[in-house]
């Protein structure tokens, strides 16, 4: 699936506190999750750039 590094840069790769690990909150229905796990995927399709920034330059 994805490459780890590339998880540890996206938006929805966090700590999770009680699991003590980080995890993927990507959000999917039942039809989305199958379709996910049943391909295989050079690169994640719900990446999604860890911008942290990127609200500060929608006010400027």
């Amino acid at each position: 699936m994805a490459d780890l590094n590339e998880c540890e840069n996206c938006t929805y790769y966090s700590y999770d506190g009680s699991l003590d690990e980080y995890v993927c909150l990507v959000v999917l229905d039942e039809d989305e999750y199958s379709t996910f796990i049943s391909r295989n995927y050079k690169s994640c399709p719900y990446f999604r750039p860890d911008d942290e920034y990127g609200i500060v330059r929608k006010q400027m």
